[in-house]
């Protein structure tokens, strides 16, 4: 591309209107225009209302033990919002004390390297306890625009280009809220996590979705990587009223990991109809088998229209911290900020020091066998490995993931005694399948929770898809040896 090629596609985008009406107007706000000027200048600071000390003794060593959880009156954009799978699997397994493969989260903790740098953080003075920047904790968006800056290909401005947030969901929320409007058409590649359809919705958008498939219909294809997007479908799906697509790779809950010529192929219909793309990336560094993640912002032309969305939870095993960071130009990224400000504001200081921390041990060590981004899939691998001969040896389908954390199985061949006391016969069959594996006594001491596929399709997909459950493997071994025997059980049983 020449250089007055790059001019004209620059002004092309940025006439555009990126951001949503809502955002109009909200990007400026004093307290951090005051702030910044207070820093610049070294000032004396008596402005902004927070300490300089540090909270009580008592306090910062519970944070270092433990992490504390904690008419009409709606608006339409709520609508629907209040029912989660998530939330309501997961009571499930806790009300049944299953043995769960279900939620995305390790059942060990963080490497100590990660551990020791969030307890020096909190012990390190009254500045861990107080506000930081609002966009970003400087030590964190400099090491993030470092870091990233050699794999895409382009020098990020750690101030400019990159927004940190309290996990990548809500890097997400930013993001459809910064830029959709009511009416905008969103491409949903499927199978997709549930809450991009309704933060879409949430703007006031239209969710259009296309599915990847197995190669071969009507078969189990024995790996994530044979399920594929069709080009001619997915260029049928673009509209004049297109503001954005969606991709998540390596994919939750497939595993696929997106090729190159994939990718250039969504690139190619996103600069062709002028549309933004939506990367969540939260699992980059989770590939197997030779696989290379590969970001789509780092393909010609599209630095200036992709939302990089990442996550600090996945990257170091610790998605308690809730630390994620959404990376674009600039011209998006302040659209992103006014959400931002105008919701959460800031995100925990001594959490985004902790993964600065990490992250700046990981480029030092970045290639080498030292490196937690090698050492992590390494043992994610034999675990993977462990799962799918468990589900093959019952006599279940897996596909085998190519990336992330999760498997998924096919169940046709499993015969379930359903009733009406652990399920709706409206239901989908994946649904009552994974509430009888929960719930069933009769023949298992201990249920086993897992996730309906189904889950992750649209309404108009779903029935062709809800044959599939989701094991998560990122577990302790044991756990996964305790869900091997109650499978074993059930093929027993068959």
């Amino acid at each position: 591309m020449t250089f007055l090629q790059m001019c004209f596609l620059f002004q092309a985008i940025m006439s555009r209107q990126l951001q949503a009406h809502r955002t109009v107007g909200v990007c400026k706000n004093v307290l951090i225009e005051f702030t910044q000027l207070a820093a610049d200048y070294k000032a004396v600071n008596l402005g902004q209302g927070f300490p300089d000390f540090s909270p009580p003794k008592f306090v910062q060593e519970a944070f270092c033990e433990a992490i504390i959880m904690s008419g009409r009156f709606h608006a339409h954009s709520t609508d629907r919002a209040d029912k989660n799978v998530w939330l309501e699997f997961a009571q499930l397994a806790a009300d049944y004390k299953a043995v769960n493969l279900g939620q995305g989260f390790p059942d060990f903790s963080p490497p100590k390297f990660a551990q020791e740098a969030f307890c020096e953080a909190v012990s390190g003075g009254h500045q861990m306890h107080q506000y930081t920047r609002a966009f970003g904790h400087p030590p964190l968006v400099n090491i993030l625009a470092k870091f990233f800056s050699k794999i895409v290909g382009h020098e990020i401005d750690p101030f400019e280009d990159v927004l940190v947030t309290v996990g990548a969901y809500q890097a997400l929320f930013c993001t459809f809220q910064a830029l959709v409007d009511e009416g905008d058409e969103v491409i949903i590649v499927e199978p997709f996590f549930d809450c991009y359809q309704s933060m879409v919705k949430m703007a006031r958008g239209k969710a259009v979705y296309v599915p990847l498939r197995p190669k071969v219909e009507g078969s189990t294809a024995p790996s994530s990587g044979d399920w594929v997007l069709s080009a001619e479908e997915l260029a049928g799906k673009f509209t004049p009223r297109t503001k954005a697509i969606v991709i998540n790779t390596p994919n939750n809950p497939l595993g696929k990991v997106y090729k190159t010529e994939e990718l250039q192929m969504i690139a190619d219909l996103c600069i062709k109809h002028d549309v933004l793309c939506v990367s969540d990336e939260v699992y980059e560094w989770l590939t197997y088998d030779g696989n290379k993640h590969v970001k789509i912002a780092s393909l010609p032309g599209m630095w200036e229209r992709t939302i990089t969305i990442g996550s600090a939870g996945k990257t170091f095993s610790a998605t308690g911290w809730k630390v994620g960071w959404a990376i674009s130009s600039e011209q998006i990224i302040k659209h992103l900020k006014a959400v931002h400000q105008m919701s959460v504001f800031d995100c925990a200081t001594a959490a985004q020091e902790a993964v600065a921390r990490g992250f700046e041990r990981e480029y030092e060590l970045f290639g080498t066998p030292e490196s937690y981004f090698q050492q992590l899939p390494a043992m994610l691998q034999q675990k993977r490995g462990k799962l799918a001969s468990c589900l093959e040896s019952v006599g279940l389908r897996p596909v085998v993931p190519e990336g992330g954390y999760f498997m998924i199985a096919d169940i046709s061949s499993v015969k379930a005694d359903f009733n009406e006391s652990m399920s709706a016969e409206d239901e989908p069959h994946d649904f009552r399948f994974v509430k009888w594996l929960i719930k069933e006594k009769s023949f298992f001491l201990q249920g086993l929770a897992t996730i309906p596929v189904s889950v992750f399709y649209s309404p108009e997909h779903r029935k062709d898809f809800d044959k599939y459950i989701r094991f998560c493997f990122i577990k302790e071994d044991s756990t996964l040896d305790a869900a091997e025997d109650i499978l074993r059980k059930l093929s027993q049983r068959q």
